[in-house]
């Protein structure tokens, strides 16, 4: 019975390895990446590219008496405006200059005041 079967199955898989497989064609090779690509594009890059832009532009329209939250979490009023730096007010007598890129966000007028 053995033999019967050894017979009949070990010539048909010795046919089916000798015709060789097909070959993909070029397209079917790259559809997947460039699926995975434009994947990426969406889901990762572009929202970044989003968030950037909108901190370039709250970055350029810092203005004195903005009240801002830092990186750092530090919440102050902004007192000078420079090219690169601002100086902001944490409290009486305490000024701090910093990068503006490092600012966060824009709170609301009176979230300065309320928070002390």
């Amino acid at each position: 019975m053995l033999d019967f079967l050894s017979e009949l199955l070990i010539p048909s898989a010795l046919a089916q390895a000798g015709q060789g497989a097909e070959q993909p064609s070029v397209l079917a090779s790259i559809l997947p990446l460039v699926f995975i690509v434009v994947i990426f594009w969406l889901l990762i890059i572009r929202p970044q590219m989003k968030r950037n832009k909108q901190h370039r532009e709250l970055v350029a329209n810092l203005a004195v008496d903005d009240e801002v939250v830092s990186a750092g979490g530090l919440l102050g009023r902004v007192t000078e405006v420079g090219d690169n730096f601002i100086q902001v007010r944490l409290a009486d007598d305490v000024l701090v200059k910093m990068q503006k890129s490092s600012v966060a966000q824009v709170v609301p007028k009176g979230t300065f005041e309320s928070a002390a």
